[in-house]
């Protein structure tokens, strides 16, 4: 296993990932909350854009964004065929990635793999690193992604093709356990920019750059809410509570789209926080 790029990833931390592995027994308890319900229900939520007259598109254009998988442990992999079951019906023009693929070493994504090589959008499939991948071997799960037609962006952009060509994927590295760099974020990109990053803390690492329509996960919208939606505990970052879940109005920038995410981190329960896919409609 090559080391992680994540500096802040400790002993203590990999100690404690190998105890909790060993009090899901293997599994066992993931499965039950599934089965039991408390992984929640995969549904679908959609979001419109329309972009300036001098931007708007020859067509509609119709991206799928899926978030913090956890595959391991803590997620049963039937909340991933619910997904992948969603993402065939609806039919993407092209599919981002939002990070956080595993919990634990890199080849638990193995699971994604086969969903996600059958997934055939035809602008193409995209992904950025979580803080949970940097963790591990990431050089293996970009591999693993590759192997299932799945482009990792680590501080680049890349264009789409006609007739989206004035349309860019602008893929951030994660904002604390990577290397983000917001100008070879944004080199070369078309008119229209979508940002694609993991934690609403990328916001913080933009340097002035401009985007029109921004995705990120990381927050689960809290995993475990209030009936009303508010998160009861939050991850780490000071931009994850006020950019905890929903579509977000960003001063001098495009909206941000924060994402529930899809699996579960840490303990396999959700509750008031259902795993979701993202369509948003780009015109």
């Amino acid at each position: 296993m090559n080391p992680p790029r994540n500096k802040r990833y400790s002993r203590i931390q990999h100690g404690m990932e190998v105890l909790l592995d060993w009090a899901m027994l293997g599994g066992l308890v993931s499965a039950l909350s599934y089965h039991c319900g408390l992984h929640g229900r995969m549904g679908v939520t959609r979001y419109a854009l329309t972009l300036p007259d001098e931007q708007r598109l020859p067509q509609p254009l119709k991206i799928a964004f899926a978030s913090d998988f956890h595959a391991g442990r803590p997620t049963h992999p039937a909340i991933f065929d619910d997904l992948f079951a969603r993402i065939k019906e609806e039919q993407p023009d092209v599919l981002l990635l939002g990070g956080d693929y595993v919990t634990g070493h890199a080849r638990n994504a193995a699971v994604l793999c086969p969903g996600l090589a059958a997934c055939r959008p035809p602008l193409g499939k995209f992904a950025v690193l979580g803080n949970h991948d940097l963790s591990t071997d990431d050089g293996l799960l970009i591999r693993m992604f590759a192997s299932a037609g799945v482009r990792t962006l680590i501080n680049r952009a890349v264009t789409l093709p006609a007739p989206f060509d004035s349309v860019s994927i602008c893929g951030m590295d994660d904002p604390w356990t990577g290397a983000p760099d917001a100008k070879s974020t944004f080199a070369g990109a078309a008119a229209t920019r979508v940002l694609l990053m993991h934690a609403p803390d990328g916001l913080l690492m933009l340097d002035g750059q401009r985007y029109d329509i921004g995705f990120a996960g990381h927050t689960h919208g809290g995993q475990i809410a209030l009936p009303n939606g508010t998160p009861l505990v939050m991850p780490q970052g000071p931009l994850s509570r006020p950019f905890y879940y929903g579509r977000f109005p960003v001063s001098d920038n495009g909206d941000l789209v924060v994402s529930r995410g899809d699996g579960c981190g840490g303990i396999p329960v959700r509750i008031n926080a259902d795993p979701e896919l993202v369509i948003c409609t780009v015109q």
